[in-house]
């Protein structure tokens, strides 16, 4: 959500500057931009449609259907307290 504040509060700015300026912008017209909320409305009617119909139940977990492996493979793990606090200990100090 901050990042689409900062996208508006910018796009403000920049606008102003353009007024200040008497510079176009190179947006596109009104009609253009409500074709593309018109879009995007679209591309969410599929999917909430096809899980209307679906009886099957929904999974709970995002744990299944969104973690994919990790690109450098399998990450190391900590199997006590006392080899975490080992690891830490270990690690390099910036100071």
């Amino acid at each position: 959500m901050k990042a689409y504040l900062v996208s508006l509060a910018l796009g403000l700015l920049v606008g102003v500057i353009y007024a200040m300026f008497n510079v176009r912008s190179p947006a596109p017209p009104i009609i253009a931009l409500v074709g593309l909320l018109g879009i995007l409305a679209g591309e969410q009617i599929p999917p909430l449609v096809r899980q209307g119909f679906n009886l099957n139940p929904t999974s709970t977990s995002w744990l299944h259907e969104q973690v994919k492996p990790h690109m450098f493979g399998e990450l190391p793990k900590c199997t006590s307290q006392q080899q975490a606090a080992r690891a830490a200990s270990e690690l390099p100090r910036h100071g």
